[in-house]
């Protein structure tokens, strides 16, 4: 929760949020039927159809679940656009069907693999897009591998796009990618695990142009709109799809004699039995925050962003991953020791550079001062990975990381 803890893309600890998290654990039950949860089920009902609203599904048209994270809710997408598709996978498994290949960007997030090897679909059958300098998917090279997968006997179900890389914070071009998926009649699914979160803000929202057109879309909450963890949303365009998809009919919960509405049931559509109260969170922090609330917050972890870009990229000591201005509140850099600022751009320098963000980091966890993230991504070394999802940060906070990261590389 310490506004210096910039190490993942869930930070913060939001006052309203903990409320809502006490009151929910004090609660303690399940979400499967109407009559166990019935406040808790008509808060998600509403919740998630002014999610999708937001996407821009007419009238918030459709239906979603709260998962355990967007790992999950990526899963799910990939299971019911299986099951749109070859409908009898569910009875009969994998071997009724022909070989399914799904496609996504080199900067997608692993849990799109992970979903394939969970549900059977392997992971050679994820078939990686090449991406463009900034990280987003080259539209040209997604129909180019369409059309190879097609030659070979393949059938393509699934296009994951992301609306907000880990990396780099990269939005792939969603109206070209809906395109190509219209074009070729491919379920459509944007990861807005990260970037999701602003659809709230009427200044960013452009960055998920053509989201309205995906046939299913994963958005964070926990993420940029700091809801405590774990609140992850899956939104799909078709009602009652995953409601054929994952129901199993079991008379002991889901008896159909009930006195009420049977749709407020919604643990038939779930994959888990025992499902967790995610939604009490959000739909409390919407009512104090306002969508103004939540877009101001979000404004404002953008504008640190920027404030971060703007002071290190002529810095001295520093170079930027990608040239221009940050899509997200990722911002890539090196921090090159002044041992190493005049040498010679070589694989000496380069196996030395890919040591410091490490030890920086290290050092950084030593003194308990601040955390920052760093990674290599294909033939760039280790860099520094900063995001910013914490509204309690402050420009302060962002000075206090340039300094911290020059006290403590300045030897290397």
């Amino acid at each position: 929760g310490h506004p210096r803890y910039f190490n993942q893309l869930s930070t913060g600890l939001d006052m309203v949020g903990l409320a809502a998290d006490w009151l929910t654990s004090a609660a303690n039950t399940n979400m499967f039927t109407y009559e166990i949860a019935p406040v808790f089920v008509l808060l998600e009902y509403v919740t998630l159809r002014k999610m999708r609203e937001m996407v821009g599904w007419p009238g918030g048209c459709g239906d979603g679940i709260f998962s355990p994270g967007g790992a999950i809710s990526n899963m799910y997408a990939m299971l019911i656009a299986r099951f749109k598709m070859f409908p009898e996978v569910k009875e009969k498994g994998m071997a009724a069907i022909p070989r399914l290949v799904a496609f996504t960007s080199e900067h997608s997030h692993f849990s799109v693999k992970k979903g394939a090897a969970a549900l059977g679909i392997g992971t050679d059958s994820v078939i990686l897009i090449r991406c463009d300098e900034r990280g987003k998917m080259i539209p040209s090279d997604l129909e180019r591998r369409i059309l190879e997968a097609k030659q070979k006997g393949f059938v393509p179900f699934l296009v994951s796009a992301t609306a907000g890389t880990t990396v780099y914070g990269a939005f792939d071009p969603l109206i070209a990618i809906a395109d190509i998926c219209k074009k070729y009649k491919i379920w459509m699914h944007v990861d807005g695990a990260w970037g999701g979160g602003l659809l709230m803000s009427r200044k960013h929202k452009w960055k998920l142009n053509g989201v309205e057109r995906a046939n299913s879309v994963t958005w964070n909450p926990h993420k940029m709109m700091g809801v405590p963890l774990q609140c992850s949303a899956l939104l799909v365009r078709e009602e009652g799809l995953m409601q054929s998809c994952n129901q199993m009919h079991a008379s002991y919960l889901f008896q159909q004699d009930k006195h009420y509405d049977l749709s407020y049931d919604t643990g038939d559509k779930a994959l888990q039995c025992g499902r967790h109260v995610d939604v009490f969170k959000l739909w409390l922090m919407w009512r104090a925050k306002g969508t103004t609330g939540f877009e101001a917050q979000i404004d404002k972890c953008l504008e640190l962003a920027e404030y971060l870009y703007n002071k290190i990229k002529n810095r001295e000591g520093y170079e930027m991953v990608f040239d221009g201005k940050p899509q997200h509140t990722n911002v890539c850099f090196w921090y090159i020791p002044p041992s190493l600022r005049s040498m010679e751009d070589n694989e000496e320098r380069m196996s030395r550079l890919m040591k410091v963000a490490p030890v920086i980091k290290a050092r950084m966890m030593e003194y308990g001062t601040t955390m920052v993230s760093y990674q290599p991504l294909g033939d760039k070394v280790n860099f520094f990975r900063m995001v910013i999802s914490n509204p309690a940060a402050t420009h302060q906070d962002i000075d206090f990381l340039i300094d911290e990261i020059e006290r403590l590389g300045q030897d290397l």
